[in-house]
């Protein structure tokens, strides 16, 4: 399977820069894969078309504020980009330009937060630096001194107060609850309370899943081989209340809806290691491709994502590819907006 078989061409004015209005409103695809049929649809159509007696999983991982600015005594300007957060204030992290830094480099953010390189790691040039604040919780210094981190096709030349706040509020879900990511689970972001509560009002019953989005998810692949290329580790946790709504979902053979590829991801990595859903604190590391036996979800709602991503390959797995293509050629067609505060698609 080669790389180049998943890759088509975007117009570049398609790629959503600003959420829609209010996030119910983006428009979505419906991808009827029994029928074989696509409809135009929007996203507070969803109500409508889960069916009752459905589960809904959703990842509440929540964004870190995790892009830091900042000056090295010389004047120059760095960016560090928080990955992983380590023992000690420790953290691995992207950080550019990195040709004007060395281990002890000290890059000042504000006042009350610094950043000392220890040292440049093996894994595809990240780094390990040290956080240096007076003291308090770690979290709160960031959202002080952090900023939302924003994928690179989202331009923000000129970041006025008003889009940092816009940008704080809707890159993130509105159920969002344990702070570990680095790119938000963005299926989720079209939901609001008011949505999930006539989904509830429904009968359609919710559980809620954490993974935490690394680079890995969003790193390119490589190699023209697909079958060569390796995912990054994300953590991923599964309390013992999801288990078990998910368990018995699963045993009254009700359908699994999941939001989002993270959530795929985590449910069927729990499977693969387990042989069912279980309470637990691990890691995936699992790429999906075709031909892949889906074992625990039934449908998706997911973003439009980028040619020869891991993630189109996940739905092109679950639709088909052919029937996937088809689906973006025509999104694209009739202008939809693409990837992270884009619109979205329904497989089911």
């Amino acid at each position: 399977m080669l790389l180049s078989e998943f890759d088509y061409e975007l117009p570049e004015e398609l790629i959503a820069q600003l959420p829609a209005d209010k996030r119910e409103n983006s428009r979505m695809l419906v991808l009827n894969r029994h029928k074989h049929s696509i409809s135009h649809k929007h996203f507070y159509d969803i109500v409508d078309l889960i069916e009752p007696n459905s589960l809904l999983v959703l990842n509440n991982t929540k964004v870190l504020p995790a892009r830091l600015y900042g000056t090295k005594d010389t004047g120059a300007k760095i960016e560090i980009f928080l990955l992983k957060q380590k023992e000690n204030d420790n953290w691995e992290v992207l950080i550019k330009p990195s040709k004007r830094v060395k281990s002890g480099t000290i890059i000042k953010v504000s006042d009350e937060l610094s950043v000392e390189v220890i040292k440049r790691l093996e894994d595809d040039g990240e780094w390990l630096v040290k956080l240096i604040y007076a003291g308090g919780n770690v979290l709160e210094v960031l959202h002080r001194n952090g900023n939302i981190p924003l994928p690179p096709y989202i331009e923000r030349k000129l970041q006025s107060d008003e889009i940092k706040k816009l940008d704080f509020e809707r890159y993130q879900t509105v159920y969002a609850k344990d702070e570990g990511s680095v790119a938000a689970p963005t299926a989720g972001l079209h939901f609001t309370q008011e949505i999930l509560q006539k989904l509830k009002d429904k009968g359609v019953e919710i559980a809620y899943v954490t993974l935490n989005v690394g680079l890995g998810t969003f790193r390119p692949v490589k190699c023209e081989n697909v079958l060569e290329h390796k995912m990054h580790s994300e953590t991923f946790e599964i309390s013992q209340e999801a288990a078990d709504i998910i368990n018995r979902a699963k045993y009254e053979g009700r359908k699994l809806v999941a939001v989002g590829t993270t959530t795929v991801r985590t449910l069927e990595t729990a499977y693969q290691k387990y042989g069912k859903i279980c309470a637990c604190h691990d890691h995936s590391e699992l790429f999906i491709y075709p031909p892949y036996d889906f074992k625990v979800i039934d449908n998706l709602i997911t973003n439009f994502h980028l040619p020869k991503s891991t993630l189109l390959m996940l739905v092109s797995a679950l639709a088909g590819k052919e029937f996937i293509f088809e689906a973006y050629k025509e999104a694209i067609e009739n202008k939809y907006r693409f990837f992270s505060y884009g619109d979205c698609m329904y497989i089911c």
